[in-house]
């Protein structure tokens, strides 16, 4: 009974962990329905976990380039290998307000992505996970080194 306890309490462990890790963390299936939705995901969208479960991501979040997603998205699915997109590329997935207003001019939040593959017990992937990286500081940093090179040139 006791490893059966320690197993529960090694579970919510892991929810809070996940609930308040400082990336944002988005499930989805095949269908693009969001599955999962963390705190970090739920303080800078402002959907709630529950108002978002089963929603599809794209109707939830027009700003998303579909074709460029899922294009991304398909070869987690079909490769098994994750996929990286850095906000030199494109400047953030979701399109968060920063939450330091008062102290950062970016007009939003700037955000590196990865998209892993979750593979099911039977080898195949029906899911995958969007990890959002808040990388405003170091975006604003580097645009900020670059515009004194665009002026003088």
């Amino acid at each position: 009974m006791l490893e059966q306890d320690d197993q529960l309490k090694e579970f919510y462990w892991y929810i809070d962990i996940l609930q308040n890790v400082d990336v944002g963390l988005a499930v989805l299936d095949k269908e693009y329905n969001i599955q999962l939705w963390n705190g970090f995901m739920e303080n800078h969208s402002g959907h709630h976990p529950n108002s978002t479960k089963d929603q599809n991501i794209f109707e939830l979040f027009s700003e998303i380039d579909e074709a460029r997603f899922r294009s991304k998205a398909e070869s987690v699915f079909l490769l098994q290998s994750s996929a990286f997109s850095s906000w030199e590329q494109r400047p953030y997935l979701f399109k968060f307000k920063t939450y330091r207003p008062i102290t950062c001019t970016a007009p939003h939040m700037y955000q590196n992505t990865t998209i892993i593959p979750l593979v099911s017990t039977t080898g195949e992937v029906n899911h995958i996970c969007i990890i959002v990286y808040d990388v405003t500081e170091e975006a604003m940093y580097k645009l900020r080194q670059e515009k004194p090179q665009a002026m003088s040139a």
